[in-house]
């Protein structure tokens, strides 16, 4: 059985990256080059790179910064934003994506989702479907026009699919940035009407979100940003707490195994006995 996933989002804007909250506000965090590398030293599976001003400005994709940026990669990379040709496909490869991932385009060109996995094969197109719920059930939202569709997210997926699509991400407008779990319901829903891999975004704040995802739903993998982007090693902290019931990766030195948490799944102190042990010994100056 394939071990679930654990990917870092990124989301730039503007060329830097931001701290996303519910499609609509945004604050600044850094370089995408320094995201990138601590992602990468805390043993992150997969990153997903997104440009969200792209689409929006009219932009082509920045493809000095995805190669920069690149560089620090070691694991696999998707990359989306402003992508509306083939051609445009075949630089972000060259620039060192791995995949690329097709929202606002495959929804006005679905033509583009089968010419890209003929040109390059269904592994390399990642279809990214924002999910909005509204009075009348879950419908896809469009950020780009910041409009609700009449279409449902699984229906657009299943399509998808047909298409050549070969890996779903459902990004969910409500739970963005919200830390309020991921939206099970969706999510459940999607995976039971498709058969390629399903990834979810949106809401993530502890282990305990990773745990609940993983346990009620096929996802195939789960998606964090905000949470990645504050705290040291947390890659590696929620990991050692995922994989005392979840089989996932861990390939990173410091995987926190041994070490406490308390019940927000925050590193506790150890005990004084431990820390004792824990000291080196001194060693007194010989006396001659």
């Amino acid at each position: 059985m394939l071990k679930k996933r654990i990917l870092g989002n990124i989301v730039i804007r503007n060329g830097i990256v931001v701290q996303s909250i519910e499609f609509n506000k945004y604050l600044p965090i850094g370089k995408p080059s320094v995201a990138i590398e601590f992602l990468n030293q805390w043993g992150i599976d997969e990153i997903i790179l997104t440009d969200i001003s792209a689409t929006v400005n009219n932009f082509e994709p920045d493809y000095q910064m995805i190669e920069k940026a690149t560089k620090k990669c070691f694991v696999p990379l998707t990359v989306g934003g402003g992508i509306y040709n083939t051609d445009q496909i075949k630089q972000l490869m060259q620039s060192g994506a791995d995949k690329i991932s097709l929202n606002h385009f495959a929804l006005k060109n679905p033509k583009l989702i089968t010419e890209a996995a003929r040109i390059f094969g269904d592994q390399c197109v990642v279809i990214c479907i924002d999910v909005i719920q509204t009075g009348n059930g879950y419908k896809v939202y469009e950020h780009a026009t910041k409009s609700i569709l009449d279409m449902r997210p699984e229906i657009w997926a299943t399509h998808c699919q047909k298409l050549g699509a070969g890996e779903i991400l459902l990004q969910s407008v409500n739970r963005d940035g919200t830390y309020n779990g991921y939206d099970l319901e969706i999510i459940k829903t999607v995976c039971n009407e498709v058969t390629i891999p399903v990834l979810c975004c949106g809401g993530a704040r502890t282990a305990n979100d990773f745990i609940n995802v993983f346990t009620n739903t096929n996802v195939s993998g789960a998606v964090a940003a905000n949470m990645f982007h504050f705290t040291e090693h947390s890659v590696n902290i929620t990991k050692s707490q995922i994989h005392k019931q979840i089989p996932i990766r861990l390939e990173n030195h410091a995987d926190y195994l041994m070490n406490p948490f308390d019940s927000e799944f925050r590193l506790a102190k150890k005990s004084d006995d431990k820390l004792e042990k824990m000291l080196y010994i001194k060693i007194e100056k010989e006396k001659i």
